[in-house]
């Protein structure tokens, strides 16, 4: 009863049997028991890219391992989302364990082979057992002690998937493009594989798609995506492509993004002369991290700025002043080089973070050194602390600074002298930063040195208001959307929990912290699987007595019982032919056929018989583990014809829906022979929508971008005949077309007159909601669909008009028209719906006036 070179004896019983008949399946690497609605995946941090192949192959052994009579007990290794401990399952009947099995789904955080030992160490059984492990195949010290742990409870066999585990690891910006690379855990032999990396704008939609490729027996491929430079700051998050995992996903921040900064001379003549101009330098520190915008004040005010960069400015004042720091004040950050225009009149500059001594320290001036001064160590509260400073950077001139009590407190950088280089001071939620010396190399060499993009870099991170060590590390982020297993990103748990900024590089995803993004619309940090997973090593040999695999090895079964039946019978029919055959023919027989003519037909029998008796076998090869269990809302939706409204996470908004769908709902039963039952709530990353005739989408300003899976729900669903009612409630256009520029929308008119949606069921002439002043917007006819339109977009805020409170009060006042203004809503609810409903049918009618008049003839 081999099983494509294995053992099933070894692999869950079969006929070696132990004693008292148990069996243990542990360690189904990266599955939990569903605890919510989203699960999560990737056991020891590899993507559950066989996910589909490891449950199956875990189904099938349960399903044997019930027919055999033995039972069954489950370990999961990955934490559970619930945030409960590791625990093994209850022994029982196959049958039992299957649907926990089925209702496993992946996790987005690394598995604890630690924590599953400890667990495996205590599990007691009565006799011996057959162990399997379906495991990642990643190597640690961990994983190697769960298998000694494993090897003490029973006969081990450990599977891993056919393919080895590839991740993506986050992308280096050089230039105009982006350099990419995934990982993988090789052996020497590891044959040659290529896989795409796609490169996903903030929407979700592909930018690029970059194919690499594993030399034989390499770990890593790398390679360059060339991304247009206007592309490259709308780029949210890299994907391998056909591979679903939170580990196959990477999550770019704000932080990751170039930014755009101003650069401004106080002599603008000059000032990008090549090695003299005044931002000559800056420029090309820049260009690399940051879109690099040049002008003047106000110009460059007028667009949206991180960091605004004036090189050797004389005093600000004035309206210019005034703008500048309102704009500080907002959150802006300014940072000015000193020159010559700066050495002298500078008391009344508002715009300075320490005041200025008149004159300045030159080589060989009024303060001079007897040599040019270098850098000292960079203070800790500085944000170039950590850099080293090279040998060569020297500084011959400088602004000074008063002394003051807060200088060395506002102090940076400085000389070994102890004068300060670079000092800075926060207003409001900005800062004020100055740079004592040139942007150029005209009064040191320090734009000169690989240290002057290094702290420009730096300074790109107090655009994103984060200063290291202060006190925004403290700050508290809360989780905005999150990742599963499936690397599909939605809304985050109900157990997660907020991250510090400091604490969110140090942080490894788990339970109460997914993968995903943390912080605000605004402001919004990532926390990605990938930077947390060490280097991917294959597990190797684990020892004599343990029997290795791969998830293909986990054959059908072959079942000898219809096998040995057929023998059964076609020996039987020898018997028959033979007994007749010496006791001869004759009369025994009825017709006048020959002896060969009979046993001929006996013998055609006795294939039939076979050939029925194979197909019988074939059928009775291991059975597929029973269905799945039904989603009770699948039943609910397809059993009765409803309405669905999609949850937008704001309350007052789906409060609204929901009791606006009730209300039409009870409206359409009331006037008309629509017979609906109550509607459902819908969320397009999880749920289907084919099942319902119109979903009504109210939208909201920030709404969480879709993911792919769930935009081709929507698209299927609108392309094969589904209806969605989009209502942006009267908001401005900004935050509409980040909803609907997700999906691939057909061309849209304005709703006609004689349109078949305004005499669906009643003659309409206006369509207002919560709204009097509400446009209508459908596709054009003709374009698909039998020409129905498979969208509806409004501003009319029709849910508002239609809800109703269970005490029957209206929710929602409509404005400027009333009562009747709320009749004409529902009028226009109920010819939605019978147009989703009946379709185009009453298009037809506009032919009955010439037919009457034809029959009259």
């Amino acid at each position: 009863m081999g099983i494509q070179g294995w053992d099933a004896g070894r692999s869950l019983g079969g006929l070696e049997q132990p004693v008292e008949g148990l069996a243990l399946v542990v360690g189904i690497a990266g599955t939990a028991r569903r605890g919510r609605r989203r699960g999560g995946g990737g056991g020891g941090g590899a993507p559950p890219a066989d996910w589909t192949a490891r449950r199956q192959a875990a189904l099938d052994l349960i399903a044997r391992a019930d027919r055999e009579g033995r039972p069954v007990q489950v370990l999961t290794t990955a934490p559970p989302a619930d945030g409960d401990p590791l625990a093994a399952g209850r022994l029982g009947a196959g049958a039992e364990v299957l649907p926990v099995v089925q209702s496993m789904t992946p996790q987005p955080w690394a598995s604890d082979p630690a924590a599953a030992r400890a667990v495996a160490e205590a599990v007691e059984l009565p006799g011996s057992a057959s162990v399997l492990w379906l495991s990642d195949g990643l190597d640690s010290p961990a994983a190697r002690e769960l298998a000694t742990a494993l090897q003490r409870i029973g006969t081990l066999a450990v599977l891993t998937g056919d393919e080895a585990p590839v991740v993506l690891d986050r992308p280096a910006r050089e230039g105009d493009g982006l350099t990419l690379t995934v990982r993988r855990a090789a052996t020497p032999a590891a044959p040659e594989r290529t896989v795409a990396v796609q490169v996903l704008d903030t929407q979700g939609r592909a930018v690029a798609r970059l194919p690499l490729s594993f030399a034989a027996g390499s770990a890593t491929a790398q390679g360059r995506a060339e991304v247009p430079p206007d592309l490259l700051n709308t780029v949210g998050s890299l994907s391998l492509e056909g591979v679903a995992s939170a580990g196959a996903m990477v999550l770019l921040d704000d932080t990751w993004r170039r930014r755009p900064i101003g650069l401004a001379s106080g002599a603008p003549l000059g000032a990008d002369l090549p090695l003299l101009g005044d931002v000559y330098y800056l420029e090309r520190a820049l260009q690399p991290v940051a879109e690099v915008r040049r002008g003047g004040l106000d110009p460059l005010l007028d667009r949206p700025l991180s960091m605004l960069i004036i090189a050797n400015s004389g005093p600000l004042a004035g309206p210019a002043a005034a703008r500048l720091e309102d704009w500080v004040t907002a959150g802006g950050v300014l940072v000015r080089f000193a020159g010559d225009r700066l050495e002298e009149n500078t008391q009344n500059d508002p715009l300075l973070p320490v005041r200025l001594r008149g004159g300045g320290g030159q080589f060989g001036g009024t303060l001079s050194w007897s040599e040019p001064v270098r850098l000292a160590p960079f203070p800790d509260r500085s944000p170039f602390a950590g850099l080293p400073i090279p040998a060569d950077v020297a500084v011959s001139a400088q602004v000074l600074a008063e002394p003051s009590p807060t200088l060395p407190d506002k102090t940076w950088a400085r000389l070994t002298d102890g004068t300060p280089l670079v000092t800075a001071e926060p207003r409001g939620q900005g800062w004020v930063v100055l740079f004592h010396t040139t942007a150029n190399a005209e009064w040191s060499t320090l734009a000169l040195s690989g240290l002057f993009p290094q702290m420009m870099e730096r300074m790109l991170t107090l655009s994103a208001g984060v200063e290291g060590g202060g006190d925004d590390a403290g700050r508290p982020l809360p989780p905005l959307a999150t990742l599963d297993g499936f690397g599909r990103l939605g809304e985050p748990p109900g157990n997660a929990r907020a991250l510090t900024a400091a604490a969110l590089t140090a942080t490894a995803p788990g339970p109460q912290h997914p993968p995903g993004y943390y912080g605000s619309a605004q402001e919004r940090r990532s926390l990605n699987l990938v930077d947390h997973l060490p280097a991917l090593a294959p597990l190797p040999a684990l020892g004599s007595g343990i029997e290795r695999g791969t998830l293909s090895d986990v054959g059908r079964e072959v079942e000898l019982r219809p096998w040995l039946l057929l023998a059964a019978l076609c020996l039987a029919l020898l018997d028959w032919i033979a007994s007749y055959a010496l006791r001869g023919l004759g009369p025994r027989l009825p017709g006048r056929r020959s002896t060969a003519g009979r046993a001929a037909a006996l013998l055609l029998a006795a294939v039939l018989a076979a050939a029925a008796a194979a197909g019988a076998a074939r059928a009775q090869e291991t059975p597929a583990p029973p269905p799945e269990p039904a989603d009770p809302r699948v039943v609910e939706a397809v059993t009765e014809t409803r309405l669905a409204w999609v949850q937008t996470g704001d309350t007052a908004v789906d409060r609204l829906s929901e009791a606006g769908l009730y209300g039409l709902t009870r409206v359409l039963g009331n006037r008309s022979s629509a017979e609906l039952s109550e509607p459902m709530a819908v969320d397009p990353e999880v749920d289907d929508l084919i099942f319902y005739p119109l979903v009504y989408w109210p939208v909201i300003e920030g709404a969480p971008t879709l993911s792919v899976a769930a935009r081709g729900k929507v698209q299927d669903y609108l392309q094969h005949g589904g209806m969605i009612l989009f209502d942006t409630r009267d908001l401005p256009s900004s935050a509409v077309e980040p909803v609907l520029s997700q999906f691939e929308l057909p061309t849209l008119v304005r709703l006609p007159d004689d349109h078949v949606l305004t005499r669906s069921f009643y003659l309409l002439q206006e369509t207002p909601g919560r709204h009097a002043d509400v446009t209508v917007w459908v596709e054009r006819e003709g374009s698909g669909n039998d020409r129905v339109s498979s969208v509806i977009i409004g501003n009319g805020d029709w849910a508002a008009a239609w809800a109703r409170a269970p005490n029957g009060s209206y929710m929602a006042p409509v404005v400027p028209g009333g009562d009747r203004q709320r009749e004409i809503a529902y009028r226009f609810g109920v010819n939605a719906v019978m147009y989703a409903l009946t379709g185009n049918y009453k298009a037809d009618q506009v032919h009955v006036p010439a037919i009457m008049e034809r029959l009259t003839q």
